[in-house]
């Protein structure tokens, strides 16, 4: 096994601890007014909220933010260390793009919320480290995707 391949797996692995962390971190900070302090909501947090307003919503927040990104994690760790099959890839690829959603859905909430003029809400640095774990989950899976495996003894 090459040495990078190495480094890879190493990475990929780091993001099991990383996911979680992006859980807790502050997503965005929001507040109705100017003058009074931002709350900060994180995905864990958000999604407390939601269960209490609206299960379906919190069902399907859960399975993009939570779920998606560890399964795809998981199924790329296992296709590196050839514990799945490598027709598995473009499945997982489609899990990624699932994770990759609720970052589109912050976004939007964020450039929404600003243009209302009704209160006040800032990216958080959680938003660029949940970002930057499906940006790095999406990239390891291309890059695996175009490896050739190596032959079997």
């Amino acid at each position: 096994m090459t040495n990078w391949r190495h480094h890879l797996r190493w990475l990929n692995l780091a993001l099991f601890l990383l996911y979680p962390l992006s859980w807790y971190a502050p997503l965005l900070r929001a507040g109705f007014m100017p003058l009074f302090g931002l709350s900060e909501i994180s995905i864990l947090s958000g999604l407390q909220s939601l269960w209490k307003s609206d299960i379906f919503l919190a069902l399907i927040v859960t399975l993009f933010a939570l779920f998606a990104p560890l399964i795809k994690t998981l199924g790329l760790a296992l296709v590196q260390f050839d514990l799945l099959d490598r027709r598995s890839l473009p499945v997982l690829e489609i899990i990624g793009k699932l994770a990759m959603a609720d970052i589109f859905l912050i976004a939007l909430y964020i450039t929404l919320s600003k243009g209302m003029g009704v209160g006040r809400v800032e990216p958080a640095w959680g938003l660029y480290l949940f970002t930057a774990c499906i940006l790095t989950s999406i990239m390891l899976g291309f890059i695996e995707k175009r490896r050739t495996p190596e032959p079997s003894l």
